[in-house]
């Protein structure tokens, strides 16, 4: 066998090797999601797989308030802090990205402490204070907990999207007479408006996943979905929580394929 051959044969199996390797992860990733469904549809009060029994009560349990209520709550906390989110951290990062002063260094750092304190810490943190301000178990104490821990999702794009942003186009915006307000809309604003959204959608994302600054605020009378799933798991044995996540998986699938059939129409109009 010549050395071309015998190349050609040794890349042709690691191809073979890395698909496979992408396929187990793939596979170690997706099965445990895709044992739910069946166990969703279970008629017992066991998370046996596959189930005995099937039946759709699961699915009829969720038209109760004990899960409309926590899931119209995380839905409401979640676009509030994301609006938050967005404007608070887009000011933020243009004092970040624009600021000269030898502390902007130490702002980031706490703009940014979030993701970097444990998540335990940080909720006792927040319970302590919350509980002297008497904001445990209220609505706006879950949006004010949540604007600070995900708003580092909308600062890390936005900065970056400011500090690699041409300012030529601002001043150029400035020379034709426009005002500052003028030039961040018309100019400033539709160039970073990619990082921005994306940085709200990761915001809302985060703040409805959100579970153990939630678990330290939660009060009987007003529970996030979150926390009716932790409490469903810990107290009973309800395989209606399979049924929520069989949902919450549907809703990611077809926006996914949404968004997809989406690029897929803008780039066939952009080739034509």
């Amino acid at each position: 066998m010549s050395d071309n051959e015998f190349g050609g044969a040794s890349g042709q199996l690691w191809r073979w090797g890395r698909g496979f390797l992408c396929l187990l992860i793939a596979a170690w990733l997706i099965v445990p999601l895709v044992a739910i469904v069946p166990i969703s549809f279970s008629a017992l009060d066991s998370f046996q797989f596959p189930p005995r029994e099937w039946s759709l009560d699961r699915y009829r349990s969720l038209a109760d308030d004990q899960w409309i209520d926590p899931l119209l709550n995380s839905l409401l906390i979640a676009s509030v802090t994301s609006i938050l989110c967005a404007v608070i951290g887009t000011l933020a990062s243009f004092g970040i990205a624009r600021s000269q002063s030898r502390w902007i260094g130490a702002v980031r750092l706490l703009v940014l402490a979030p993701q970097i304190v444990p998540i335990v810490v940080l909720g006792l943190a927040i319970y302590l204070a919350f509980l002297h301000w008497r904001l445990t178990g209220t609505w706006w104490g879950y949006v004010l907990a949540h604007t600070v821990l995900c708003l580092p999702f909308v600062v890390v794009p936005v900065t970056a999207a400011l500090q690699t942003f041409d300012r030529q186009l601002e001043l150029a915006s400035a020379s034709l007479g426009a005002s500052s307000m003028a030039t961040f809309w018309q100019v400033t604003l539709p160039l970073i408006r990619p990082s921005v959204m994306s940085g709200t959608l990761l915001a809302f994302l985060g703040s409805f996943d959100e579970l153990v600054v939630s678990l330290y605020l939660q009060a009987p009378t007003f529970l996030t979905l979150p926390v009716r799933l932790y409490r469903s798991m810990t107290d009973t044995i309800d395989p209606t929580v399979a049924a929520v996540a069989t949902v919450q998986m549907a809703v990611v699938v077809v926006g996914v394929i949404v968004t997809l059939l989406n690029q897929g129409r803008r780039l066939r109009m952009a080739s034509q």
